[in-house]
């Protein structure tokens, strides 16, 4: 995006902040042993590693977690924020971990199955040096819905029930 495409945005869902709001919505379903995964027209698989029964076929459900925030680690910030900040991108690249006890999801004594310790790095590159990427790393603080999601308390409703479709 260029910062025409983004102040033209911003005029348009301060006139109307309606056309701003959407409800993503992704499903998914069992397939080969697989998670099938979809949202609109993109679709994307998930699979477990084999000693928790998977067949290792696709990214983990947890890869697929941090893929989404370092992807919206670098699209934001090269696409949206950089653009609307003023602040020139050359690249932006990020890689983020965690800390996982894969025992906690078989329900072994002692083990966790949560995520912990999430660290993510980015590195953008840019003329506007270590002022512009701080400014950035503000403002992407404030603004990443995956990171907030993550870093804020979220309340996840949850529903179970017989059939075969969710």
């Amino acid at each position: 995006m260029d910062s025409e495409t983004i102040n033209r945005t911003v005029e348009a869902w301060e006139t109307d902040p309606e056309k701003a709001r959407s409800t993503p919505t992704v499903t998914a379903r069992s397939e080969n042993g697989q998670a099938i995964i979809a949202a609109g027209p993109f679709t994307w698989r998930a699979d477990l590693p084999e000693p928790l029964g998977g067949t290792n076929q696709a990214p983990s459900p947890t890869a697929l977690l941090l893929g989404a925030l370092a992807g919206c680690a670098v699209v934001f910030v090269r696409d949206t924020l950089g653009p609307q900040l003023g602040i020139p991108i050359d690249s932006v690249s990020a890689t983020v971990r965690c800390d996982a006890d894969a025992r906690g999801l078989l329900g072994l004594d002692g083990a966790v199955p949560d995520l912990r310790g999430l660290d993510l790095q980015v590195a953008v590159a840019t003329p506007a040096g270590e002022d512009g990427i701080s400014e950035i790393a503000r403002v992407w603080q404030q603004r990443c819905p995956i990171y907030l999601a993550l870093n804020n308390p979220t309340e996840v409703a949850v529903r179970f029930h017989a059939g075969t479709d969710a």
